[in-house]
């Protein structure tokens, strides 16, 4: 009886912290669109945001960039020859990293770092008052702390993205030189060959999804922390989880969309 009992005492919690979140994230998505569309806008903060969330991100993109590619040939090749299509593998390896790797993969270490990152910074804000002190002071700390770095993570990780696509393309051109010396002009006009609007464009727009996605929850989880350092944790570890698993949820929705839109 007592394991029944706490069984149905964990669901319900399990029921209620989702749903709560759900709407919790609904109202602060709206509270964000109502401060968006009121100027002026804090250009300073955003750039410096950017260059937090965003440059400083280069580095391990750009590894991870060049072992989508690299890897992506390695395994596949072997393949390939199987069949007889080991010619196609620079258009399977700008397909497949243009259209689905590059933008899903780039926003999930995105959402790895930067999600938490505000999570974390917000958090401790809300649970020393800093937060609390702004408003008293006649700032509204929600303009200052959250529309910045939303806008911020929106318009960095589609520049991200493009930059892990040319590193991935570059990275399985390497790949096939160690292998069979591919001439690298023969590389680059089987890759433009393969390409068309519906491949590229569709795939940079939902990144613009992915990157406001990593910026609002964060922000969310970070912004209504509590219960002290141990709400800072929380907030960090969370935030990772729901963006990466909204991230995964809007990708299929949108890949769909765009294959409805753009059909190949």
């Amino acid at each position: 009886m007592k394991i029944t009992n706490l069984k149905k005492g964990t669901t319900w919690n399990i029921l209620n912290e989702y749903f709560s979140t759900i709407g919790g994230l609904s109202i602060f998505t709206m509270e964000f669109l109502k401060n968006f569309f009121k100027p002026p806008y804090d250009f300073g903060e955003i750039k410096k945001h950017m260059d937090e969330l965003g440059v400083k991100t280069l580095p391990i993109v750009s590894i991870t960039g060049f072992i989508i590619g690299f890897v992506l040939v390695l395994q596949s090749q072997p393949i390939m020859i199987r069949f007889g299509a080991e010619s196609f593998l620079p258009s399977m390896v700008s397909l497949s990293v243009i259209r689905e790797l590059g933008p899903v993969l780039t926003a999930l270490i995105f959402a790895g770092r930067v999600s938490s990152g505000i999570g974390a910074e917000l958090g401790s804000m809300r649970v020393t008052e800093q937060i609390d002190a702004m408003e008293v002071s006649a700032i509204n700390p929600f303009r200052f702390l959250v529309v910045t770095r939303v806008i911020a993570c929106t318009i960095i990780l589609p520049i991200l993205c493009v930059y892990v696509i040319f590193i991935a393309i570059i990275g399985g051109y390497i790949a096939l030189i160690l292998s069979q010396k591919m001439n690298f002009s023969y590389y680059t006009d089987s890759v433009l060959a393969s390409l068309k609007f519906g491949d590229v464009i569709p795939s940079i727009l939902k990144t613009y999804v992915f990157g406001f996605i990593v910026g609002i929850v964060g922000s969310y989880k970070g912004y209504t922390a509590e219960n002290g350092t141990e709400g800072v944790g929380k907030a960090s570890t969370t935030s990772v989880v729901l963006s990466s698993l909204l991230i995964l949820l809007f990708d299929s929705v949108l890949g769909k969309l765009t294959l409805w839109l753009w059909p190949t």
